[in-house]
């Protein structure tokens, strides 16, 4: 590694007695001088004692002395004051920044402070992103300075309480029962300033938020003002009476929502959309997931988003193969790479689904492994790392921090070489099937209304809900949903089924769909939006 920043270097071998290692070194006349050892830390004092003395002896206190070792002989090596620096961390990334930039040892290492520029300096490793929030604002805090003084994590996403997220700017309407409820407790801005705050060590990770579910103007204002957020989650039809997270119509939703997303493109914010995995998470099938993060995308560009995030949730359903699930986020990858241009850039973002981890934390870590290795097909901007104990418990500190180091070793090891998964013709036939159905989803919505683009027109994708166009089994009972789809796991695969529980072809689906509209079944300006 040494040679590729420029070093001249050479290698006395293993288990070099320390009288030779002196005559190298008295012969050489190196700048810098590395020792590694890993037995005992007990074996390892007398040997460090009698180097002291040598270095003493022959005045070479000039060279930089350098230890590589296991934890513990690292500690060992510090006490005795010979060493500029130790390294403990096992791999490559601690070795490669010291040989690139040795400040980031004299605490100047400096880290760009905005999203893209993370990226640009890091891909094509990808950043790694971990959700944090507990109960209490002290102990997120001191969470979020241990998370960050790891240097493991480059995103903190700060996760407020619902109470936060509905009635931040309506105190009095907060139920108090339901503080710390989902996340941290946010009251007022200085609270998210003392969370930034904590984070100005390590890595200063970049902070980010969840958008607001009500006053959501204001709350990007505050969350600009005091976090400097480094992106904007918006979702397109959702925060709303659809998923009970909001007093909001859809139909008013959807609009605010939009220049929601025009409000942080005006001022140069990256936006994510995340719409697709809150269908899936529903249980629609397969193309209706592709089909609205397409839709999503193509209203982030149309309101003038410069950067865009694509997030891709794996794992849904939880029973969904990694076959089916490897082409359903390349049809989403290969349908939104089609909005590309010189105004509309796309990062991927990967991660695990919540309901694909076990109970059993073991068991958990090996899914949070297999799922990160197989979403590295995609080639990631950033992983969003799910925190193995999410489904027993809210991730603590250390929690945070042991999910992204075996995150990260799964990455060390996919940038070295990997098979490429995405040529598998299973994966590749399934992802074209996907591809033909979403975009007659697409092309239904867009015969809603032919006078106008009506996949940014809020009415139109409201009625395409309510038509059921886009629907979801869970959504039944919803007065602003059809609600009337069925969908099963079958070969690894969600369909779309019908009362036997066969798979339904996705284009008579959609026939079925208009055929009701224009026999009157279901008029449009009769919704309740």
């Amino acid at each position: 590694m040494a040679k590729q920043y420029g070093y001249e270097t050479r290698f006395l071998g293993p288990a070099v007695p320390l009288s030779r290692l002196i005559d190298v070194v008295l012969s050489q006349k190196p700048d810098s001088v590395g020792i590694s050892y890993r037995l005992t830390p007990q074996t390892l004092e007398p040997l460090l004692e009698e180097l002291k003395a040598l270095i003493e002896q022959y005045d070479l206190q000039h060279i930089i002395w350098l230890f590589g070792g296991t934890p513990q002989n690292c500690e060992t090596a510090k006490r005795f004051g010979i060493f500029e620096h130790v390294f403990a961390k096992s791999g490559d990334e601690e070795s490669l920044a010291y040989l690139q930039n040795e400040d980031m040892y004299n605490g100047q290492m400096t880290y760009a402070s905005d999203l893209i520029g993370r990226i640009r300096e890091s891909y094509p490793y990808p950043l790694i992103r971990h959700h944090f929030g507990l109960p209490s604002l002290d102990m997120t805090i001191t969470g979020v300075k241990d998370i960050a003084s790891s240097g493991l994590v480059d995103v903190i996403s700060i996760a407020p309480d619902q109470n936060a997220q509905e009635h931040f700017f309506e105190p009095d309407e907060m139920n108090e029962d339901m503080d710390g409820a989902g996340g941290v407790p946010i009251r007022k801005p200085d609270d998210l300033k003392r969370i930034y705050d904590a984070a100005q060590t390590g890595n200063h990770p970049l902070l980010r938020c969840y958008s607001g579910t009500n006053d959501i103007f204001d709350m990007a204002q505050m969350l600009k003002d005091t976090i400097d957020n480094a992106w904007a989650a918006i979702p397109l039809c959702w925060y709303n009476r659809l998923d009970g997270r909001g007093p909001r119509r859809p139909l008013e939703s959807i609009a605010e929502n939009q220049l929601l997303m025009k409000w942080h493109a005006d001022r140069g914010i990256p936006v994510e959309v995340n719409e697709a995995h809150h269908w899936s998470l529903r249980g629609a099938h397969d193309a209706i997931g592709v089909a609205a993060a397409y839709l999503a995308a193509y209203n982030a560009k149309s309101m003038g988003v410069r950067y865009y995030i694509s997030q891709m949730m794996f794992n849904v359903p939880p029973q969904i193969s990694p076959v089916m699930d490897l082409a359903k986020m390349l049809a989403v990858t290969e349908m939104i790479d089609t909005l590309q241009d010189k105004s509309f850039t796309v990062f991927r973002q990967v991660r695990a689904g919540l309901a694909s981890m076990p109970d059993d934390l073991d068991k958990a870590k090996g899914q949070l492994a297999a799922s990160t290795y197989l979403a590295m097909a995609l080639k990631p901007h950033i992983v969003h790392v799910v925190g193995f104990c999410e489904a027993d418990h809210a991730a603590k500190p250390e929690e945070v921090v042991e999910s992204c180091a075996i995150a990260r070793a799964v990455i060390d090891n996919v940038l070295k070489g990997m098979p490429n998964m995405t040529l598998d013709p299973a994966v590749l036939k399934r992802k074209d099937q996907l591809i033909s159905d979403a975009y007659a989803i697409i092309g239904t919505i867009k015969r809603l209304d032919e006078h106008k683009d009506a996949l940014i027109e809020p009415s139109c994708i409201a009625a395409a809900i309510k038509l059921g166009i886009l629907d979801a089994p869970q959504l039944a009972g919803n007065p602003y949903a059809a609600g009337m789809l069925k969908t099963a796991v079958i070969g690894g695969a969600c369909y779309a089924v019908d009362e036997s529980g066969k798979p339904v072809d996705e284009k008579r689906r959609l026939r079925d769909v208009l055929s009701n509209i224009y026999n009157g079944i279901a008029a449009h300006e009769k919704f309740v939006f």
